[in-house]
């Protein structure tokens, strides 16, 4: 077969195989990037040798860094830069130089290296993180623009910066004498690239790309920013620069003129598929018999190697002022060895620093840390929580909080909290804010921020789905939250978080995908939005009109999709795919099975009337009803002994929840609600007993901060902001909750008296 069709075959072996494990990964929902690089290692030299020319893809790969590097460009944003600048330039410089310090002292001192020279440049080799690995596996689940996405990316471009100053100055440590000459050397390229790249991006790149545009060719466009693209990368690496800087300041370029948003929907389709290419090559690297003859001592050196960096990066982030969870996600999303030092570890083959046997050694360590990078960063918030509410840590971790910026009037209340101020966020906003209502904004982009402080509406700047933000944000006091975040997984937690701090909140939910309906309204969202869905409501209403239907009926039809979660027009969900979604939002969730026992109050009773989460803060997902299970049920769904529940909530609350099933909490035959404690409320410094003996109504639970206390000592005293869960009488209820609120004293005597 002719050379030019033994690459057509070898492309299409790549791509097909990569298509077949991106599948297998979606199917077992991982990460489709796991499937890529799986697929690389299947078709590879060292798998079923399926390709005849494996170099060939090389250069097709290196074109999807390009262009995911391009892409990144062109969405970048330089206010939202200089918000993490100062972790961007300050704190890369300590994690490489900290990192090749450690490395070169440990490698010395252990016999692994030679020298002082080779040690340090295995520190630089373990130093980079992967650009390329992380800004795909942040794109698949949508964290680009949140606070622990763009602390990592700024890091990353820092590290692809300094990558071109190793390429320079590394080879050098074998002849100390030409270091200074290769320092200034590099340094000098630098510069004459910087100034080059600033005049090229403002006086001809705007005027070429205006023209081509007013072609209105298609083809044209593309085939001019692609041209842009490469000729900028190809220019640092002729330079000694990294490919991944030049093609980042092409994209700067695009970012800095009017047609980027029509420049990045052209690109995009190409780099999904060349950098597809690309992750399959890394995969083509993995030599599994090395792996199998040296698997402990890989082992050893991909958890020192991941440990280590993530070990370094954590205070670094800290040291900074970011919370502790953006200080855990980042330094487990960098600890990975990057695709990049692999051109590093050949430098160092070729001039000496590096065996043959450590080449190969490194090469299977760093292709396994790239493959655990998308399952830690999936299960790094997860973790980052559960250290967070360990007894020992949770008091210190205290101090690092996500809000490095506020604006909040000290007697804000009746306000409605908006979490997210993107397309959706700023029209609630809009709308809102137009009608007079107080509105508290939680966003954690610089961008944003700076929009709401020219408007003066009162923010925070943070993680939404934060407690220490949560706590900022007086959810006690709001009369509502609207959530319209771009983080489906973020969503859920606030949502969940939010009712823990206000049990009655009203909650509206902007949902991102038909599947998250049934489990934010399961929640506790009274109101799920799907933007889709809500569309085609809206058109099909006035097609209605236009064909003469009534606005009454058309409205009573409209509302009667809403209410009903718009089943009736998303199609069917099957069981297999309802358990993998809960499955799934599972593992954010804490989860446990209960079964319903004979003598419990709930057996025999409906859902709705059990009333679990007002009472324990805890959810029920799902119901095995012998052979068959219900997903997210409705709460006319009769429990029986015998039943399992799915509950998911809190430790404190799925104890409640567990008092509930024993008894301990009454169910229907009393009136429950929860309250919460103005500063002037009379109720303040009183405890349980005393609320018992003057009113006749007990105190069930507390929330307290967003923590529910199910142990309450007849001696506590109630402070301002808890809300208590009441129970007895509903008159004498509604009395306490009037002092709860407003400390009025003049009704209390005639209930008294009455009773």
């Amino acid at each position: 077969m002719a050379t030019g069709h033994n690459f057509i075959l070898d492309l299409m072996t790549v791509l097909g195989a990569a298509a077949g494990g991106g599948y297998l990964a979606k199917t077992l929902r991982q990460p489709v990037l796991l499937g890529y690089l799986v697929s690389g290692l299947v078709v590879g030299p060292f798998g079923l040798k399926l390709l005849s020319e494996a170099n060939e893809i090389k250069p097709l790969a290196e074109i999807g860094v390009a262009f995911l590097l391009f892409a990144l460009g062109v969405e970048f944003s330089i206010a939202e830069f200089k918000r993490v600048k100062d972790i961007a330039i300050k704190g890369s410089l300590l994690q490489i130089g900290i990192t090749i310090t450690l490395v070169a002292l440990l490698a010395t001192a252990i016999g692994w290296v030679e020298g002082l020279a080779q040690g340090i440049f295995l520190g630089a080799i373990l130093s980079l993180s992967s650009t390329a690995v992380v800004l795909k596996s942040l794109t698949e689940r949508g964290e680009i623009n949140t606070l622990h996405g763009q602390v990592m990316l700024a890091i990353l471009i820092a590290q692809d910066l300094a990558l071109g100053l190793m390429l320079a100055i590394l080879p050098a440590l074998n002849q100390p004498a030409n270091l200074a000459s290769a320092l200034l050397d590099a340094l000098l390229k630098v510069l004459v690239f910087i100034a080059g790249a600033y005049a090229f991006g403002r006086w001809v790149v705007p005027p070429v790309i205006k023209s081509v545009a007013q072609t209105e060719s298609n083809d044209l466009f593309l085939i001019t920013v692609i041209a842009l693209c490469l000729g900028v990368a190809l220019t640092t690496d002729a330079l000694g620069l990294s490919i991944e800087m030049g093609a980042f300041v092409a994209g700067l370029m695009i970012a800095e003129i009017d047609y980027s948003d029509q420049a990045l929907a052209k690109v995009l389709p190409l780099r999904d598929t060349f950098a597809t290419l690309f992750f399959a090559s890394i995969g083509m690297l993995i030599n599994p018999f090395v792996l199998i003859d040296n698997l402990g001592l890989i082992l050893g050196l991909v958890t020192v190697v991941m440990l280590g960096k993530a070990i370094i990066i954590l205070p670094i982030v800290l040291k900074f002022g970011y919370s502790f969870k953006t200080a855990f996600i980042t330094s487990f999303g960098l600890n990975q060895i990057g695709e990049f030092s692999f051109v590093l570890a050949l430098v160092g083959l070729e001039n000496g620093f590096l065996s043959e046997n450590q080449y190969l050694l490194l090469l299977g360590t760093t292709a396994i840390t790239l493959v655990l990078t998308p399952v830690w960063l999936r299960f790094s918030p997860r973790l980052a929580d559960e250290l967070g509410n360990l007894p020992g840590l949770a008091k210190y971790l205290r101090k690092f909080r996500d809000t490095k910026a506020l604006s909040i009037p000290e007697t804000i209340r009746d306000h409605v909290v908006v979490a997210g101020y993107g397309r959706v966020g700023e029209i609630i906003v809009k709308i809102l804010h137009s009608q007079g209502y107080n509105v508290l904004v939680v966003e954690n982009s610089e961008a944003a921020i700076q929009k709401l402080r020219i408007q003066k509406i009162p923010y925070i700047f943070g993680d939404a789905d934060s407690e220490m933000v949560l706590e900022k944000a007086h959810l006690e006091k709001a009369k509502a939250l609207a959530i319209a975040l771009p983080d489906p997984a973020s969503t859920r937690l606030l949502l969940k978080r939010a009712l823990e701090f206000a049990p009655k909140l009203d909650v509206v939910v902007r949902c991102h995908d038909n599947n998250e309906i049934d489990l934010l309204t399961q929640l506790g969202a009274k109101e799920v939005v799907q933007p889709e869905f809500e569309a085609a409501l809206e058109i099909g209403s006035h097609l209605l009109i236009t064909l003469g239907e009534k606005q009454s009926i058309i409205q009573s039809v409209i509302n009667a999709i809403r209410t009903d979660r718009y089943i009736s027009i998303r199609p069917e969900r099957g069981g297999t795919l309802l358990r993998k979604d809960l499955k799934e939002a599972s593992l954010e969730l804490r989860s446990t099975w209960v079964t319903v026992e004979n003598g419990s109050p709930l057996n025999g009773i409906a859902l709705a009337a059990a009333d679990i989460r007002n009472l324990t803060g805890a959810t029920v997902m799902a119901i095995q009803k012998g052979d068959r299970t219900l997903y997210y049920p409705k709460g006319q769904t009769i429990l029986s002994s015998g039943d399992r529940l799915q509950v998911v909530g809190e430790p404190e609350e799925l104890a409640g929840f567990r008092d509930l099933m024993m008894g301990r909490l009454l169910i229907g035959s009393q009136y429950n609600h929860w309250v919460t404690l103005t500063e002037k409320s009379t109720l303040v410094g009183m405890n349980l007993t005393d609320i018992q003996d003057r009113y006749n109504v007990g105190v069930k639970s507390i929330r307290r901060h967003g923590k529910l206390l199910n142990s309450i000592k007849g001696g506590m005293a109630f402070q301002s902001e808890d809300c208590l869960l009441l129970q007895g009488e509903r008159d004498r209820v509604e009395v306490v909750e009037k002092l709860a609120a407003d400390g009025v004293t003049d009704v209390t005597d005639e209930l008294l008296t009455n009773n």
